[in-house]
This record gives C-alpha cells, sequence and structure tokens, in this order.
C-alpha cells in the first residue's frame, strides 16, 4: 500500500513537474513517506480508542502532546513499527490512565512546574535527520514552547475537569520525555545534533 501511495505520488508530480532533479524526487519522497506513516499511525491509534470508547480522550491527549511537540520537537523512533507500537501504547494507554488516577491540585502543581524547568532547560531537542541548525529559531521555539507549556499547566491546575486535567498533564509529560538528553541516551541517539555542525 505505502509503494502505491509514493508512486503514484511521485509520478503525478513528476509529470506535473518535470524538471525536478533526483534530489528534490528524493526529498518529496521523504516528506510524502513520513505523511503516510502518520496517516496510518494514526488510523491505526483512533481504530483501538473508537473500539476501547476512548477516541474524545486520545483525540485530546493527541492535541495537548503536539502542542508542545510543534515547536519543542523530540525525538524519533528509528523503525516504524517502534513508531506505531509506542505511539499506541502511550496514546490509547494514556487516556485509560486518565480514568483511572485522581491527581490533586499540590501534586499537578510540582509536576507543573518540573516540566516548565525542563522544557525551558531542553528543548527544542532535535534529531540526526533534523538538526535545528539556526540559533534564532531555536530560542524562538525555546520561548514558544515554554509559554505554552506555562499556559497547559495553569489550565491543568485551574480547569474543573480531572480527565482533561489528566490528560494535560499526561500530554506534558510525554513531550519531556521525548526531549530529555536520558531518552535520547537510552535509545543510542545523539542529541542537540546542530553542536556537531560548523558554522
Amino acid at each position: 500500500m505505502k509503494t502505491y501511495f509514493l508512486d503514484n505520488s511521485l509520478s503525478l508530480i513528476k509529470r506535473k513537474y518535470p524538471e525536478y532533479d533526483e534530489l528534490k524526487m528524493a526529498e518529496l519522497k521523504y516528506g510524502l513517506e513520513g505523511i503516510y506513516l502518520s496517516f496510518s499511525k494514526l488510523f491505526i491509534i483512533f481504530t483501538v480508542s473508537i473500539i476501547l470508547n476512548i477516541f474524545k480522550e486520545t483525540l485530546l491527549l493527541l492535541l495537548f502532546f503536539n502542542i508542545l511537540r510543534t515547536t519543542g520537537f523530540g525525538l524519533h523512533a528509528s523503525k516504524s513499527w517502534i513508531c506505531l507500537l509506542t505511539s499506541t501504547t502511550l496514546f490509547v494507554g494514556g487516556p485509560l490512565v486518565a480514568k483511572a488516577v485522581t491527581l490533586n491540585i499540590t501534586l499537578k502543581a510540582i509536576i507543573g512546574i518540573i516540566s516548565i524547568i525542563l522544557i525551558y532547560m531542553f528543548a527544542p531537542a532535535d534529531t540526526k535527520k533534523r538538526p535545528l541548525l539556526n540559533k534564532k529559531k531555536r530560542d524562538y521555539y525555546k520561548i514558544i514552547t515554554t509559554i505554552n507549556c506555562i499556559i497547559l499547566v495553569f489550565i491543568s491546575i485551574f480547569i474543573n475537569n480531572d480527565m482533561i486535567s489528566n490528560l494535560i498533564v499526561l500530554g506534558i509529560l510525554y513531550e519531556v520525555i521525548m526531549i530529555h538528553p536520558t531518552t535520547y541516551k537510552m535509545f543510542s541517539l545523539s542529541y542537540n545534533n546542530y553542536k556537531t555542525y560548523k558554522y
């Protein structure tokens, strides 16, 4: 299915833009592959969440996580199946945990403060394939991610809905884990990849 999607998409692009060289086509193939994998992964996650009757909660958890992930970035699994397994576990298992656990306001505040500090310290976190070479952009992403984290922490503390509050806390924790150097080390992935480039 993936091969069919890629071949047809690239053929269509090549017909429309015959001037594209091999390098450009390779870049497009990489992007299309990412889109395909993202949508197929989401399809599986949403299907499982619908079966378990937690679709709304899974959707919210994905939203809260991606508010930070969009500018905080973080590690990517080295293999597609690892990504699928991890994502399904986190975004289907998370809502089940959120339903079962009650966090008091003090604990939420402690988790929130620690998370804000860690987000400020380690975001944005790049990857070997996508090093963040531009310092101005890194600084911008750090500020935006930290501000978004502060907003989410305040919402999690003051919102009068335990489920949404727990999902926000989980979304924040997921991003903190994804950008932390220890997580990169655990999976033998290089951290702060931009430092290996000379300016």
